[in-house]
């Protein structure tokens, strides 16, 4: 396999910074540093075996950081529509991905009507001291386009059975979150090659797209598949108050925009209030709205006291929130972290040696990484 630490692939955009801070959260002294800047907006990251980091940039471009250095653009990026909140999105390697080379993108895809959530799959290819995508491949595609700049979700987690999770905002249009023939507010469950499982909820039951795991989902922008229980959980910006972490199951209800804990922008109450039947309820909830955005769940050696926790990134609280939880994986309490230390947060994943990187959401984003301080 070529090395990925080739001088040729890792041009230099900005050395990582050698300046770290040292904090403390929950009794543990954390070390904080910043490891590359000069990301436009970055959106969705994930780890290669050799440790290295794939990044996307919502303006388009996929770059690898290695060796303490950002790539130029990777080559074969299909086309995007940049505008609102749309752009590229989320990457997740193929569970795979060490045989197949298989990576898959989320973004927001031009089309007639406007643009929507579209899912491709590629092959990284890295020879000659350079990278690129290679075999892009279209493999969803939203069934409903429009000019709505808001709320295309969307984040990526391949199954353990090889199917593929992905989120779907309701395009800043709530009753589609309602129609269980359209993508939108939806989770999706796809084959890796597009196709529809045969065990979906609504595979052969003419009752629902058949694509779909769950409907009533304002706009999911984190998801994990959680070792504890098992399950796919996720979180999801909720209006005005009324952020959810939920569990979505087969065929269920989350109920936007029929219930929510949060209000209407305008202030008015959303329709049935916090709860009513054949809706399911959140996990948790956060209000005031922190708009939450990526979501890990930590499983590492660095930090034994955060074991089995959620890690969630904000937007508008700048924070990173660590979701404590009990030995069946139910939510029991949060510590917020690094409350306006980094600006708008967009991603956190957990690296294979334990530490926790961060993306800010910014026109200069960076990648931070959070160690132990010993």
């Amino acid at each position: 396999m070529p090395n990925i630490f080739l001088a040729a692939l890792l041009a230099v955009v900005l050395p990582a910074t050698a300046c770290a801070q040292v904090s403390e959260a929950g009794g543990v002294a954390l070390r904080t540093e910043t490891l590359a800047e000069g990301l436009e907006h970055p959106w969705g990251m994930d780890f290669l075996p050799d440790g290295s980091a794939i990044v996307t940039e919502r303006t388009g471009t996929v770059r690898i950081f290695a060796g303490g250095r950002l790539s130029e653009p990777l080559s074969g990026v299909p086309e995007v529509a940049v505008f609102g909140q749309g752009g590229l999105l989320d990457v997740a390697l193929a569970a795979d991905f060490e045989q197949s080379r298989t990576l898959f993108l989320s973004y927001s895809e031009p089309g007639p009507g406007g643009a929507g959530t579209a899912i491709a799959r590629a092959r990284l290819v890295e020879e000659g001291g350079s990278a690129r995508l290679e075999d892009v491949e279209v493999i969803f595609s939203l069934d409903r386009k429009t000019g709505e700049s808001r709320h295309f979700g969307s984040r990526i987690v391949p199954a353990l059975d090889g199917t593929l999770f992905f989120t779907i905002g309701d395009r800043g249009e709530m009753n589609r979150a309602q129609d269980p023939f359209d993508h939108a507010g939806s989770v999706m469950r796809i084959n890796p090659d597009g196709s529809v499982p045969e065990d979906n909820p609504f595979a052969d039951s003419g009752e629902a797209a058949p694509e779909i795991w769950s409907i009533g989902h304002r706009n999911p922008q984190g998801a994990v598949l959680d070792p504890v229980t098992d399950a796919l959980w996720t979180v999801e910006h909720g209006p005005r108050g009324g952020d959810e972490v939920n569990r979505p199951e087969a065929g269920k209800n989350y109920g936007w925009p029929v219930i929510s804990y949060g209000r209407h922008y305008s202030g008015q109450r959303i329709e049935r209030g916090a709860d009513a039947p054949g809706y399911e309820q959140p996990k948790y909830y956060w209000d005031p709205s922190i708009a939450p955005s990526g979501m890990a769940v930590y499983d590492g050696r660095m930090f034994p006291e955060w074991q089995a926790d959620f890690l969630v990134a904000a937007l508008s609280f700048q924070l990173l929130a660590r979701l404590e939880r009990d030995g069946s994986g139910e939510i029991t309490g949060e510590e917020r972290m690094f409350e306006g230390t980094f600006g708008r947060l967009r991603d956190v994943e957990v690296a294979p040696d334990g530490s926790v990187w961060l993306l800010t959401d910014d026109s200069n984003g960076k990648i931070i990484r959070i160690s132990r301080d010993e």
